[in-house]
């Protein structure tokens, strides 16, 4: 009990650093993929891919054939996407971040297949993976 009470602010910061971790952990979308996982995907089972990045982001180069719905703006675009519900839907944002909470989201919608790519649009480009530039996709 002594050494707990002498180095409270220490076990604070352990226990700290710890929650950190493992929420970060948690958080991380467990249907995470990689740029050639997600290639697979689209080849073989014709996933969806959906940009959820802002529209400057999206026109400075995306996936090809990528649908552009800002992930603001999910909630109230489902309807875009709702006939894709059993295929594979790849969200993709800059750095797998906000890409991985919208692949909750849709997990929630009742989307069977959602999945985020790993290390987002960076991570695909850093690939050398083919991009699209501009505004329009699907």
């Amino acid at each position: 009990m002594e050494f707990i009470n002498q180095n409270i602010l220490l076990i604070g910061v352990v226990v700290t650093s710890g929650l950190s971790l493992a929420w970060q952990f948690l958080a991380k979308n467990a249907a995470g993929l990689n740029p050639a996982q997600v290639t697979l995907l689209i080849n073989r089972e014709d996933a969806v891919v959906v940009d959820v990045r802002e529209a400057d982001e999206f026109a400075s180069g995306h996936l090809p054939e990528a649908r552009h719905i800002p992930a603001g703006k999910l909630g109230e675009r489902l309807g875009e996407i709702e006939k894709f519900k059993e295929r594979p839907v790849i969200l993709c944002c800059a750095s797998g971040i906000r890409s991985a909470k919208a692949c909750g989201e849709l997990k929630k919608a009742g989307f069977a297949r959602p999945y985020s790519l790993d290390g987002g649009f960076d991570a695909w480009r850093q690939a050398g993976l083919p991009v699209r530039k501009g505004s329009r996709g699907k």
